[in-house]
């Protein structure tokens, strides 16, 4: 497969200068005049390396690169700065913004040439796109493992272990309505037995439930987590307000992580941060979809144990599916935490 390169520059003598000096040397080559259309180009080829001018109008090579060491599909793109500026300080300017090397104008053609062959004989982009993108395959692989298994045994609990119970149940009630009216004694003796056997099957459905909670299968992914808020709100009499915005249909492993998540998060804040209003809002942005959960509690320091096990368990979560975590806490002022996943063609259903 030919390298891709793509060229950035909004002079169309230099572009073509740059493409007669490639040309011939199994090179696919594209070309864009601004810094619009590279961030355009760039997400859309995913270059082996990306050639670019500085001083562009509008939007100058700074700036360019930037963006894209934003961007996370493209944060590893090598990207070679072509600048008439030699000084220290604009050098620096490049190194800041996520350039890889410079070269300076007049542009010789042999140095060229050779920065442009090393680059793409290291190959390290093309590389590590590849490798993420078999991590990513396995990941769904493991998450879906994962899944079925935890709703095989949400299955056994619910329909063996819950119709043992209710069995057990029913006969504990027929025996203290025989006991009666022979002996209270044991009729009173027979209540906390049957109390029980209710809590424990009551607590039995709910660990099936959590464990594959029927609405994963049966709505979409905003109505979902809206039912969850709503039961968890319920359950816990805190008020827990669920926004989100129009969802594009998303693959099963990006649903269970996100349910997985939030589970997760409203647990914290029940468990530690004393709130009294919650705030879970789903939207979607550069093809990433994310999940904020926001709360007025006590909120922590970063680096405190309160940001241990638990974040490092829905950090490691996100990570396999290829997302990440973001979080924002402070003393006083309530936690801000946030899972973004991205959405590509290849994950929608």
């Amino acid at each position: 497969m030919n390298s891709i390169i793509l060229i950035v520059d909004d002079d169309p003598s230099s572009r073509f200068t740059l493409e007669s000096i490639l040309e011939g040397q199994d090179y696919s080559l594209y070309v864009a005049e601004d810094g619009k259309r590279a961030l355009e180009q760039a997400e859309a080829l995913k270059p082996d390396l990306i050639l670019m001018d500085v001083m562009m109008p509008g939007m100058d090579g700074f700036e360019v690169c930037r963006r894209i060491r934003a961007t996370p599909a493209l944060a590893e793109a090598p990207i070679l700065l072509l600048t008439a500026l030699d000084d220290n300080a604009s050098r620096l300017r490049g190194i800041e913004a996520g350039a890889d090397d410079f070269l300076t104008k007049p542009i010789d053609r042999q140095e060229l040439r050779a920065r442009v062959r090393t680059i793409t004989r290291l190959n390290r982009y093309r590389t590590l796109l590849e490798q993420r993108e078999s991590l990513r395959e396995m990941a769904q692989k493991l998450v879906t493992a994962q899944e079925l298994e935890r709703q095989r045994i949400s299955r056994e609990l619910h329909d063996e272990l819950g119709q043992a119970l209710t069995a057990h149940l029913i006969g504990l009630r027929l025996l203290q309505t025989d006991f009666s009216s022979q002996d209270s004694a044991l009729h009173e003796r027979l209540e906390p037995l049957i109390l029980d056997t209710v809590d424990i099957l009551n607590r039995m459905r709910q660990l099936a439930q959590d464990l594959r909670p029927p609405a994963v299968d049966t709505l979409d992914l905003p109505s979902a987590l809206d039912s969850f808020c709503q039961e968890y709100s319920r359950r816990l009499h805190l008020p827990i307000l669920f926004e989100a915005e129009p969802l594009p249909s998303v693959s099963d492993v990006i649903a269970i992580t996100l349910y997985r998540f939030l589970q997760e998060a409203l647990t914290n804040v029940a468990r530690h941060a004393q709130a009294t209003r919650v705030w879970v809002d789903l939207s979607t942005e550069d093809q990433s979809v994310s999940l904020t959960v926001q709360d007025n509690g006590q909120g922590f320091q970063e680096n405190s144990h309160m940001s241990g096990i638990g974040i490092q368990g829905m950090r490691e979560r996100l990570t396999i599916a290829g997302g990440s975590l973001t979080l924002r806490s402070a003393p006083g002022r309530g936690t801000v935490i946030t899972a973004s996943l991205p959405i590509s063609a290849t994950e929608a259903k």
